[in-house]
């Protein structure tokens, strides 16, 4: 051999041993489920799996794993002395997924009809060649050349029976296609039904591990998966109005993130996925007092985030409010689609949502809202934008737009900090409180410490013969914020009538605040093991049951409803650990429907409706002979006499709170007098009517109020 050629060899020789010696081969590794903690969106798996590694690096791919795993939120422990160069999440399209053995025979069964209306469209496609070949050679002869008779007979007798014997064919053809159709269309909705999802690819992990010793490691993967989540579900059942009530506490787990939970230790917990390593800051939170009797549960704009999507929900219906009832004209539309409605003259709406999994919210001046679906029944109060509409002048000659006027001192530091103020030199007004006549000043809360209306100018330019003097630097002013309308009267009363202004220096904290904040989650670890299969299905598991002490009332507003409703009101709940959700309502041993529990709407007492009760009546007229319109002069007077009668057909005793009320006048021209609120509680700046009954068995009560409404006669009111 020549030198050269042996050199070559060496080479070559060389170079294929520190390949053998350095390119070390993939090994597949086979993993298992252990445990899976089930978010409110969302799911982290943890598989356990055993692998042989070498000295140097060695490669090892997890498969079989879901497509819908965040890469970011993997995690890899018992590694012992082994140290990790690398991991990476990819999608295996060759390794198909395998569906149960009922959805492989559905999607064989469909198969071949599909191979059958395939057959069909050949046969179809030929009938109609020949057609077209035999309509194009009908004419037979020529010009110049005679036919025989007999000839011409046979010759259309064929094309007769020819051209039948298709247009039959492609008819039978055309009916079996839609048998054949309407069989798949079937399978397909079954499809549905099972969740089946036509993904074709499973997830794979690839890591590369350097170790300095052959080793064998038993590893554990964690990692966070999409497509999961559990919603809670109640039954809440009151089999007397005297015994407490049975609250069960259920878990509605779904899944599809395209791999099997078998036999795995679930546990559920109410956060989302610890995917930001980021510490999160904290507020200050306050305390203070609420209004405990508020029977409108209404979705405020926290609700983003307590709030998750239910699968389950089909079919939505509610209301939708502002500060001063329902709001009709708004729009509520599926987030991502065209599909929506406009609320009705009572703020109420209807609307399916098979798809999509969010609602939004808007009506013109008002902030838009996105809620996710969560619930059969979603009511919503918006919340005005202040910053959406200019200043409007009414004007002799029209409207004009104007600069919110500012003036000395406080004034002119609150119109520049918040929205909604307008300041001059002798007042503050917030918007939606200014009138022509008498007072409209707001309270004002400074770092906690509530300055009415009379000490209003002790507040803003300071007065030296006050006590309470104070003249704020505007300088000084941390924060401003502004209530008004539900907020302000839910926490300040009819302090708050004209709005409140809460304000926080630099050197104070204010109180006041109503942001609800979580920061904690609770875990609910479930005993025995569960297989839950990636079909979307809902698998329901208790997750505990109380006996909850509570007070029972009914409750009635005849001049909106003339249905009695029975609530339930709960102390001390914040034991139980709730969530919102949904409840099916059991009383007295019969269905009632769904209600809604938001343990997060309320701060003192958890207040629950358990549905109508058709075995307490009430009901309200008018009465004729009472009814009287005269007219005096210009104006016309008519006289108002309501009676309402409640009736207990049940066979204990109940305690009933009747609520009606007066009207209010919100124009100088029309003049509401005279009025009776008979034994009720009335209050006047609202006119809200307050009776709180006990009733005997199969007994009734009646009660009245009256007013006289004097206005112009030749104009009509909105009674």
């Amino acid at each position: 051999m020549k030198p050269i050629n042996l050199f070559i060899a060496l080479l070559i020789f060389n170079f294929a041993f520190a390949k053998a010696n350095t390119d070390k081969p993939e090994t597949t590794v086979t993993s298992t489920i252990q445990e899976v903690t089930v978010y409110l969106s969302g799911a982290q798996i943890t598989r356990n799996a055993s692998a042989n590694v070498n000295t140097g690096t060695t490669t090892l791919i997890i498969e079989n794993l879901s497509p819908f795993i965040d890469e970011n939120s993997i995690q890899v422990s018992g590694l012992q002395n082994a140290s990790i160069l690398s991991i990476n999440f990819g999608l295996d399209y060759l390794n198909k997924p395998k569906h149960p053995e009922k959805i492989e025979a559905l999607k064989k069964e469909r198969d071949a009809l599909n191979l059958k209306i395939s057959r069909i469209n050949s046969e179809i496609d030929g009938l109609r060649t020949e057609e077209e070949v035999l309509n194009s050679n009908k004419k037979l002869g020529s010009d110049t050349v005679e036919i025989d008779v007999e000839k011409l007979k046979v010759m259309a007798e064929y094309y007769r029976n020819r051209l039948t014997e298709i247009r039959n064919a492609l008819i039978d053809a055309d009916l079996q296609k839609k048998t054949l159709q309407s069989e798949i269309n079937d399978i397909n909705k079954q499809f549905q039904e099972y969740n089946v999802s036509e993904e074709t690819q499973k997830g794979l992990i690839t890591m590369k591990i350097n170790s300095s010793e052959v080793a064998n490691l038993d590893l554990v993967i964690s990692y966070v998966v999409s497509e999961a989540g559990w919603f809670p579900m109640y039954d809440l059942r009151a089999n007397t109005v005297n015994a407490p009530l049975d609250l069960l506490y259920k878990s509605h787990i779904y899944q599809k993130t395209g791999v099997d939970w078998n036999d795995v230790n679930l546990v559920l917990s109410t956060g989302d996925p610890n995917i930001d390593n980021n510490k999160p800051d904290v507020d200050t939170k306050f305390l203070n007092f609420v209004n405990p009797h508020s029977y409108r549960n209404t979705t405020r704009a926290t609700s983003a985030y307590k709030y998750k999507y239910n699968p389950n929900v089909k079919f939505v219906t509610g209301t939708v409010y502002d500060e001063n009832g329902p709001l009709p004209g708004a729009s509520v539309i599926i987030e991502g689609t065209n599909n929506g409605v406009q609320t009705d003259f009572d703020g109420r709406f209807s609307l399916e949502v098979s798809e999509g999994e969010r609602l939004s919210f808007s009506y013109v001046g008002y902030k838009t809202q996105q809620i996710p679906v969560h619930a059969s029944n979603i009511n919503i109060t918006l919340e005005e934008d202040n910053n959406a509409l200019d200043e409007v002048v009414v004007t002799a000659q029209g409207l004009k737009r104007e600069k919110k006027a500012s003036g000395y001192a406080i004034s002119e530091a609150l119109t520049g900090k918040s929205s909604g103020v307008s300041g001059s030199a002798k007042n503050v007004v917030i918007r939606g409180y200014s009138s022509i006549n008498g007072n409209n000043e707001p309270l004002y809360i400074v770092d906690g410490v509530p300055f009415d209306n009379s000490e209003s100018n002790n507040l803003l330019y300071g007065n030296t013969s006050s006590s309470r003097s104070l003249g704020l630097d505007p300088n000084q002013i941390k924060d401003v914020k502004v209530l008004k309308g539900l907020a302000a009267a839910t926490l300040y009363g009819s302090s708050g009538k004209n709005g409140v202004i809460v304000i926080t220096t630099k050197s104070g904290t204010a109180t006041g605040q109503y942001k609800v904040q979580a920061i904690t989650t609770t875990r609910f670890e479930i005993a025995n093991p569960y297989s839950i299969a990636t079909d979307g299905d809902v698998t329901i598991i208790e997750i505990d049951k109380f006996v909850v002490p509570a007070s029972y009332e009914y409750y009635a507003a005849p001049i909106l409803n003339e249905n009695v409703f029975l609530t339930a009101k709960i102390n001390n709940w914040e034991q139980y650990n709730l969530l919102p959700g949904e409840a099916n309502i059991y009383f007295e041993g019969s269905y009632s429907g769904k209600t809604y529990l938001d343990p997060l709407a309320t701060t003192q007492d958890l207040t629950i409706s358990l549905g109508v009760d058709p075995n307490v009546v009430v009901k309200r007229e008018q009465l004729d002979n009472f009814k009287a319109t005269s007219f005096l002069g210009n104006q016309k007077i008519v006289d108002n006499v309501f009676e309402l009668t409640v009736k207990n057909n049940k066979s204990s005793a109940i305690s009933i709170k009747l609520i009606d009320r007066i009207p209010k006048s919100q124009n100088k021209d029309i003049k509401v007098d005279e009025v009776n609120p008979g034994d009720a509680v009335y209050n006047k700046e609202t006119g809200l009517l307050n009776w709180t009954l006990n009733i005997p068995t199969n007994s009734s009560l009646e009660k009245r109020l009256s007013y006289r409404l004097k206005y112009p006669k030749h104009k009509n009111i909105n009674l």
